[in-house]
This record gives C-alpha cells, sequence and structure tokens, in this order.
C-alpha cells in the first residue's frame, strides 16, 4: 500500500477530467474518478485500463459533504493515498441577470465553488500528516472576468480561485501544492463540436484546446520544485483574445 499512489479526479468528464486521470495513470497513478453517474465512467476506466493502467470509478455529489467525506476515506483505506487532487466541475451556464433565479445561482455556485471547499478541505486533511500533496482547482476565463449573463458562473469561478490563495498561503509551507490553472478558451469536446461548429473547425488550426495537452500541464504542475511551485497559470490557444 505505502508504495501506491493515487490521483483522484473530481468531475472525470470525457475532456479534460477525463485526459488528467490517463495521463496520471500513464506515471503509475492509480486513477480514482468521480461523476455522478458512475456508469459514465466506464469508458473512460476501460481506457485507462486497456493502456495498462489501474482506474477506479465512483458515483458521487461533490455537494454533498457526507458523500466527500466518504469518498475519500474509502480511497485513502481501500485502495491508496492520494497524493494529488483535482477539482474539474465546470457548472458554465448563462442567464440574463433577470432570468438568473436563486436556485440557478445557488446550485452554480455549490458546484463550481462549494464542492471545491469540500474536496480541498478532505484532501488537505490526508495530505498533511504525510507532509506532501497536490491539489488542483481548474480554473476558467470566468474566474478572472465576469461578462454579461455570467454572473452565477462568474461568481462561483471567483470564489474558488479565492479559496485556491488561501490554501496556497495556508499550505505551501506545509509541503503541500495548490495550484489554480486557468483555462481561457474552447476545449475540443463534443459540445463544442455539436454546439459550435465555426469555433470546433478551427481545432485544424490549434485554435482550441487539446485535453491532453491540458492535461500534460497538470502533470507538470505536480512534477515541479517546491522552490520553483506554480500557483496560477493560464492555458489559452494562440489566437484566443485576452
Amino acid at each position: 500500500m505505502e508504495s501506491k499512489k493515487a490521483i483522484l479526479v473530481i468531475g472525470a468528464g470525457d475532456a479534460t477530467g477525463g485526459a488528467i486521470a490517463r495521463r496520471f495513470a500513464r506515471e503509475g497513478y492509480i486513477a480514482c474518478v468521480t461523476r455522478r453517474t458512475a456508469d459514465k465512467l466506464e469508458p473512460l476506466v476501460a481506457q485507462i485500463r486497456s493502456e495498462g493502467g489501474v482506474a477506479y470509478a465512483f458515483g458521487s455529489d461533490a455537494r454533498k459533504e457526507d458523500e466527500m467525506v466518504s469518498l475519500i476515506e474509502k480511497i485513502e483505506r481501500d485502495i491508496a493515498p492520494i497524493e494529488v487532487a483535482v477539482f474539474n466541475i465546470g457548472a458554465n451556464v448563462r442567464f440574463g441577470i433577470t432570468e438568473t433565479t436563486s436556485r440557478v445561482y445557488q446550485k452554480v455556485w455549490e458546484m463550481a465553488c462549494f464542492g471545491g471547499f469540500l474536496m480541498g478541505r478532505e484532501a488537505t486533511k490526508v495530505m498533511l500528516p504525510r507532509g506532501r500533496g497536490t491539489i488542483i482547482f481548474t480554473g476558467a476565463t470566468a474566474s478572472l472576468r465576469g461578462r454579461e449573463g455570467f454572473a452565477a458562473f462568474a461568481g462561483a469561478k471567483h470564489a474558488l480561485r479565492a479559496l485556491a490563495q488561501s490554501m496556497a498561503r495556508e499550505l505551501w509551507p506545509k509541503g503541500i501544492h495548490v495550484a489554480h490553472p486557468v483555462i481561457d478558451g474552447s476545449i475540443d469536446t463534443e459540445f463544442i463540436r455539436t454546439n459550435f461548429p465555426e469555433k470546433y473547425a478551427q481545432k485544424e488550426n490549434d485554435g482550441i484546446l487539446n485535453p491532453d495537452h491540458i492535461a500534460e500541464a497538470y502533470w507538470q504542475i505536480h512534477q515541479q520544485p517546491r522552490d520553483a511551485w506554480t500557483h496560477e497559470t493560464e492555458l489559452r490557444p494562440w489566437n484566443e483574445p485576452w
């Protein structure tokens, strides 16, 4: 058990989260991946295993405190110590301010920020006694600036960024690397391909983000020596305005 190490990816979808899990699995990490429904993770787990890696899928709601506590306890007890924890839930929705109901605002905050707090807190609890670990919160354009129609999403992502900053200042001196990469641009996903075909066409010219390249950046963050740690880095295609 001591020689094993796990990566936990909260929100391991078909693009970025899955790519991160596969990248770390290639390095020998046991990939523990979550979505609300574990069945949707079967293709990802099968791919990791077909490539010689080890993976486990969990159906878990990141907004539920008891589920997050139980999830991390189970991984630590039955699988391996969590060396890396990644929070990768999106919750990107667009509503005009007058159409943004209190229910929408609260649920976006729960998914994009509160779940990150729960993961970060529980991951910290198991990493602190070991004096090492990496906690990564995936940021977005909305982490840096709020645009029209994105009051709920930008508010949640700003809050997640503040959480990451506070945790980094507290935990870096204790050996835990907390980072907040900002993904600023469209990602090569089925959603972009289907709903924004003109944007997706830019893939041929490296105009949208490749999930595997994002995952490589996460791996490099984890590999950094602590005399040159990154807290926030921005990843965007060459043609993205900023």
